[in-house]
């Protein structure tokens, strides 16, 4: 689970089985009783439908926290870290870089560096949308050494600069007000 959200809609569709959980939270469950596969099975469909699935397979954990640690980097975490990503990916699931950097690759067929940098554009694009900082506030925020860097790395994966995205914005806006 990815946001408050989808916490939110897992505790409803855990309320409406009758099951009590202990704790919900970005990633993971945990209920006072055990679930059974059919409940389990039940659960997994209730989710499916708003685009999550329950994970129990070791390697499906694993993404999952590393996947938490990225969106918390992201979208959470508005001051830049003491240490550098890899040592706080480390530090909070107890594995070495190395070690779940391999993984990932493996599992997701991408790195963690280019999950990141995809998450980290896309966290980019709805703060240009919502207009409520400038390019040098968003790269701070989300960690970039400098706009220019940012706005590198944004014509790299998006062929657009930033500042034509919001031009294509405004534009769009403009047409959809004119209808």
């Amino acid at each position: 689970m990815a946001c408050k959200s989808c916490v939110a809609f897992v505790k409803e569709a855990l309320d409406e089985m009758d099951i009590v959980p202990v704790k919900v939270g970005l990633g993971e469950i945990e209920t006072k009783k055990d679930v059974t596969d059919e409940e389990k099975r039940e659960l997994n469909k209730k989710i499916k439908t708003v685009g999550l699935e329950l994970l129990e397979k070791k390697q499906g954990v694993i993404i999952e926290k590393i996947r938490k640690v990225m969106v918390d980097y992201v979208y959470h975490s508005d001051e830049k870290p003491i240490v550098n990503f890899s040592t706080l990916l480390s530090d909070k699931l107890n594995h070495s870089y190395t070690y779940l950097s391999n993984f990932f690759s493996e599992v997701e067929a991408t790195t963690i560096e280019q999950y990141l940098i995809s998450l980290k554009i896309e966290r980019v694009k709805e703060m240009i949308i919502l207009e409520e900082f400038n390019l040098s506030e968003i790269a701070f925020k989300l960690h970039y050494s400098s706009a220019a860097h940012l706005s590198n790395q944004f014509k790299k994966v998006t062929g657009l600069s930033p500042s034509h995205f919001k031009k294509l914005k405004e534009k769009r806006r403009i047409a959809i007000q004119d209808l």
